[in-house]
């Protein structure tokens, strides 16, 4: 671990010209503040609305806010570098932003997880949802998801910093990316760090199996359902959870497979782009656009502000 003395790292972005490079911080800016602002509404939402206290909305607020530490992990640091000109990250602060950028990807992971029984649940034992999603079921589920998390956080980040580097600590990446980071090793003292990712990515496909399994069930039930008020209820409840599942499992995998180059590509900004920014930024929208009640609670939110307001 003697390298956490080491003066830290050189984050290279997405292109050596700096008039270029304001650009993608600009992009990721806006990205941010989307991120931001819809996952603050969201989050302040189902807090204070009173409709909305029930489980389907209390693992959205905490989804929310794991989406918004996802982002705040990696972009706020590479808009900074990118308007001083500077690439340079701290030791300290590769190794913060690797575990808490692993920790909440493992923690979103879990908690889509976790989500999807709650709908599983809802849809297909719906006489019984109430004991089976009491509120202590709801509280040990969002724990778990956070403890998860926390682990997956620390081996990774454990093991991809006990590596010795050689040469130029240069990272191909806007961010302490783990892919990266270990195209620096010395030797072959990375084989902890593969051993620990495949690991993590067993207990994803299990994860990803489980929520397969619980969508199956789910939209089974639902066609089998005769109201077809009852079909687009359901529907509407289900399809934003989809979405979400989709975008992050199918984004996370093509950054898992995908080359990692020294020097980035279109698609390799695409990609990254995908992986990092866009999950965090597009799930407040799916969920309160598709989602009646959460819009009803938004307006209710936003009239009683404007109320206020007019009162001063």
């Amino acid at each position: 671990m003697a390298n956490f003395t080491m003066s830290g790292f050189l984050l290279t972005g997405f292109s050596v010209k700096p008039e270029l490079e304001i650009v993608y911080a600009l992009l990721f800016l806006v990205f941010y503040l989307l991120a931001l602002i819809g996952n603050v509404l969201i989050i302040t939402t189902t807090s204070l609305d009173e409709s909305l206290q029930f489980p389907m909305y209390f693992f959205l607020k905490h989804l929310s806010f794991l989406d918004l530490c996802y982002i705040s992990a990696t972009v706020p640091k590479f808009v900074y570098n990118s308007f001083t000109h500077s690439g340079n990250i701290s030791s300290w602060e590769c190794i913060l932003q690797c575990f808490v950028f692993t920790l909440c990807g493992c923690a979103e992971m879990a908690m889509l997880t976790v989500m999807s029984y709650d709908r599983y649940v809802a849809i297909c034992l719906p006489l019984h949802y109430d004991v089976i999603m009491d509120v202590r079921t709801c509280v040990h589920g969002v724990a778990g998801v956070w403890v998860s998390g926390a682990i997956s956080g620390v081996m990774h980040t454990a093991a991809t910093f006990s590596i010795h580097f050689c040469g130029p600590r240069i990272v191909h990446q806007f961010f302490c990316d783990i892919p990266q980071l270990l195209k620096l090793s010395c030797s072959n003292d990375y084989i902890s760090e593969v051993g620990v990712s495949a690991f993590v990515s067993i207990l994803a496909l299990i994860c990803f199996i489980f929520i397969g399994f619980s969508y199956v069930h789910i939209f089974s039930s639902v066609l089998r359902m005769p109201s077809a008020e009852g079909r687009a209820k359901a529907f509407s409840t289900c399809l934003p959870h989809l979405a979400v599942v989709i975008l992050f499992i199918s984004t996370g995998t093509f950054e898992f497979l995908k080359p990692h180059s020294d020097t980035p590509t279109v698609l390799d900004i695409l990609l990254t782009i995908f992986y990092t920014v866009v999950p965090p930024t597009v799930n407040p929208m799916v969920y309160s656009l598709r989602n009646k009640a959460i819009k009803a609670a938004l307006r209710k939110v936003f009239k009683s502000k404007m109320s206020l307001f007019e009162t001063h």
